[in-house]
């Protein structure tokens, strides 16, 4: 039963748009009678992501469902959610353009078609998923905890979800193909993998290499592709610079559309662990068998390691050469100091170092 405050709160929500009962007045489309939409106005839009505002928040929250299991359950979990349907739309995507190219044998798309799938994709993901930061990929979260701040604690929570989202995408993705894969391979029990035969299918779900690729050239191209995502995530997002505001989803497209058209034949471009683990996990459930992690001289780990090190590295390069915000390679040592006690108060140039003068700094830009 709700308590006493929260009746009051909702008796005097309920006197303040007596006009509006039923009726939620869309912030843009004020009528002429009514005036502005009222700024306490639950979900109220703010530009073209939906962002709730504080006092909309807080108001929703004790005067409708503070009482709810539910309510509690989706606001303590709200991110990973978040970052689940994120994926979720990222792999039906992309998993989905790639079933649909391979399985028409090039009549219902083409190499074009995939880069655009994933594209679209990545942005849609973006779109769903801008709750919780839109990461949609392990490596992009980890590198925001080095470079950004972002906290810690919620990196697993996010790697958990992201590689979940992707699990079920594909399972989903599996299961309306699952005609034509049977079709494509020449019967009900066969599911074969890349470089175990012309048919095979596995490559519908997770990459594999070409057949010529060295171990070093699959790290490689995936840890390049990974870096360039990263770097240019950071100038999409960096105000200081020319910056993309409201159009970043619409500039990741073309992010993942050109890294798709330029670096992705050799390894199919990967460059996210939940994106490849999570459907390569269940395409062995399914029945593909061992072969999906032994195909490519056991390639399944360079998609689990390189984007980290891409998306570090590529996060590094730019923070070095263009951010000039607050980030620990504009701080002593890169940010080591904060591993030695002494190097704290230590003076640097004539000045003590203070890291509230990064803060200072970047209000100031």
């Amino acid at each position: 039963m709700a308590s006493r405050d929260d009746q009051i709160l909702t008796n005097d929500y309920v006197k303040e748009n007596s006009t509006n009962v039923g009726h939620v007045e869309h912030p843009h489309t004020p009528t002429s009678s009514d005036g502005p939409a009222s700024p306490k106005t639950p979900y109220r839009e703010h530009g073209p992501l939906i962002d709730r505002s504080v006092t909309a928040e807080n108001l929703t929250k004790r005067a409708y469902n503070s009482g709810l299991l539910w309510p509690r359950i989706r606001h303590t979990l709200r991110a990973p959610f978040s970052e689940f349907m994120g994926t979720f739309i990222l792999i039906m995507f992309g998993d989905g353009v790639v079933a649909q190219t391979l399985l028409s044998e090039n009549a219902g798309g083409d190499y074009q078609s995939v880069s655009w799938g994933w594209g679209l994709g990545v942005m849609l993901g973006v779109y769903a998923s801008g709750i919780s930061g839109a990461h949609i990929n392990p490596a992009v979260t980890f590198a925001n905890c080095v470079f950004r701040k972002f906290p810690w604690k919620m990196f697993l929570p996010y790697a958990i979800a992201q590689v979940l989202g992707a699990m079920c995408a594909s399972a989903v993705v599996y299961g309306n193909y699952r005609s034509a894969i049977i079709a494509f391979e020449g019967g009900p029990d066969i599911l074969t993998v890349p470089g175990y035969s012309d048919t095979a299918t596995a490559g519908i779900f997770c990459t594999y290499p070409q057949s010529y690729m060295t171990t070093t050239g699959q790290f490689f191209s995936e840890f390049i592709a990974s870096s360039l995502l990263m770097f240019l995530i950071y100038t999409l997002k960096d105000d200081a610079n020319l910056g993309a505001g409201p159009l970043t989803p619409l500039g990741l497209f073309f992010i993942i559309f050109g890294i798709g058209a330029c670096w992705g034949w050799e390894t199919g471009y990967a460059i996210n662990l939940a994106r490849d683990f999570g459907p390569r996990l269940v395409s062995y459930m399914i029945g593909y068998g061992p072969e999906v992690w032994r195909a490519g001289n056991y390639y399944f780990w360079v998609p689990m390691v390189s984007p980290f090190l891409g998306c570090l590295f590529g996060g590094f390069l730019y923070d070095l050469l263009l951010f000039t915000g607050e980030s620990p390679i504009n701080s002593p040592y890169m940010g080591l100091y904060r591993f030695v006690p002494w190097m704290d108060n230590k003076e640097y140039d004539g000045r003590r170092w203070d890291p509230e003068d990064m803060k200072t700094e970047k209000s100031l830009a």
